[in-house]
């Protein structure tokens, strides 16, 4: 009993090693498939607030742009919202109809 746990110990060990080679090979290709397409050693310089902020205010325009030319309208002003024609259609409609029942109960 104690010589098959041995034996069962000295197996686990053997693959703990073979594994354990296989991660540093791994990590050996990483590191150097990392380092050939960056060229730069990692750290970035940092941005101050403001032009974090200009950059995120470009992006929201660009965003903005984009969309209003793939939905055909004319983009709404800041806090706007854009409504349909069929929708506006729609209401005014409902709006026709409630205001009928109001005179013909009157």
């Amino acid at each position: 009993m104690m010589a098959d746990v041995a034996v069962v110990l000295k197996q686990l060990q053997e693959e703990r090693s073979r594994i354990e080679q296989a991660i540093a090979a791994l990590a050996q290709l990483n590191g150097s498939l990392d380092g050939s397409t960056s060229g730069s050693n990692g750290s970035r310089r940092p941005l101050s607030t403001a032009a974090r902020s200009r950059i995120a205010a470009a992006q929201r325009a660009r965003w903005a742009k984009l969309k209003a030319k793939k939905s055909g309208r004319v983009a709404a002003k800041a806090g706007g919202r854009v409504m349909s024609i069929a929708a506006r259609r729609k209401i005014a409609a409902a709006q026709r109809a409630r205001w009928a029942k109001l005179k013909k109960a009157a």
